[in-house]
């Protein structure tokens, strides 16, 4: 489901929400020519709308940064025990020659 609203906001809505079997993703997802950034406020918004508003485990649910790079996508999950720490950098940054990290 596509969030249809840019959300500057404080509220934690990502901009898609997506459920395969009993798990669920969140994705934060940005348009860009060769790098996509993600400030720490927009990928802490997802992990609050997963562990606020999604029952179940953390195991399930996944916090995905996502890149349109021209006409490629890259997918980035986020790592509970990074947020959990506290860990997560001041910005995330995927390049065009990355490679995502997501298996679904």
């Amino acid at each position: 489901m596509r969030v249809p609203v840019s959300n500057p906001s404080l509220n934690p809505l990502p901009d898609i929400i997506a459920r395969k079997g009993e798990h669920s993703y969140a994705f934060e997802v940005k348009n860009a020519s060769y790098y996509a950034y993600f400030p720490k406020q927009q990928i802490d918004k997802l992990f609050r709308f997963l562990n606020e508003l999604i029952p179940g485990s953390n195991e399930t649910k996944h916090a995905v940064v996502a890149a349109h790079l021209g006409k490629k996508w890259l997918f980035r999950e986020i790592s509970w025990a990074d947020w959990e720490r506290d860990k997560i950098p001041d910005k995330v940054r995927i390049l065009k020659r990355d490679r995502g990290n997501l298996n679904l």
